[in-house]
């Protein structure tokens, strides 16, 4: 009698397990959709280097760093570095503060088809 019970009671624990399975929601793959969206949020007033001052090459490096690209040094003589430099399809022309690394202008001079 103990053996039909142990029998019964484990049909019945495997009956209960096979109806959960079936019972659950089934989940459904979906399509992987990466999507990259880097913004990096640069203009007039924005430091590159924390408030200290900076030499020639250190502000191209640190535009370069800020996601510009192609970076050229137009004028770095006197208070305020020049640069121009591609941002996506944008040319721009950048002036940095040379005490301070802080962008004190930021003008769209041209775009590429």
């Amino acid at each position: 009698m103990n053996l039909v019970k142990m029998m019964l009671r484990s049909s019945l624990v495997s009956l209960v397990l096979a109806l959960a399975l079936v019972a659950s929601p089934v989940a459904v793959s979906r399509d992987a959709n990466a999507q990259t969206n880097i913004n990096i949020n640069i203009g007039i007033g924005t430091s590159l280097d924390r408030g200290r001052g900076i030499t020639c090459r250190q502000g191209e490096r640190l535009l370069r760093n800020r996601g510009f690209r192609d970076v050229r040094r137009i004028d770095c003589r006197g208070r305020f570095f020049i640069y121009r430099a591609w941002r996506g399809n944008t040319r721009f022309e950048i002036a940095v503060r040379q005490r301070d690394g802080r962008i004190v202008d930021m003008e769209r001079i041209g775009r590429r088809r």
